[in-house]
């Protein structure tokens, strides 16, 4: 099994989100963040199950789907770290498959 490891932006992503729908529900947000983060636990357990991100098409750069989110990861040798969490319609923006930590 991989580990999983969370980049500095998707960790602020994370939050990003959470806040955004602590807005209206700060219960749901929570529920919300911990479905993306369990999201990214499974795709550490199968990295290269995800689909190749279509903007870098490298093989080690894989994506998940949890419903409208993209969770973007990049597979590095027996880590997972995942890079960026985004709305599903959003193109991946100044994302660089080198940001690690």
């Amino acid at each position: 099994m991989s580990r999983l490891r969370w980049s500095r932006r998707a960790t602020e992503d994370l939050v990003a989100i959470g806040d955004f729908i602590a807005a209206d529900d700060a219960k749901a947000a929570r529920r919300w963040v911990s479905r993306l983060r369990a999201a990214a636990r499974v795709a550490a357990r199968s990295p290269g199950a995800g689909r190749r991100v279509p903007e870098l098409e490298r093989d080690d750069v894989r994506e998940t789907f949890l419903r409208t989110y993209r969770i973007v990861y990049r597979i590095l040798g027996r880590d997972v770290v995942v890079l960026t969490v985004i709305e599903g319609h959003r193109q991946l923006r100044g994302v660089s498959a080198d940001d690690t930590v």
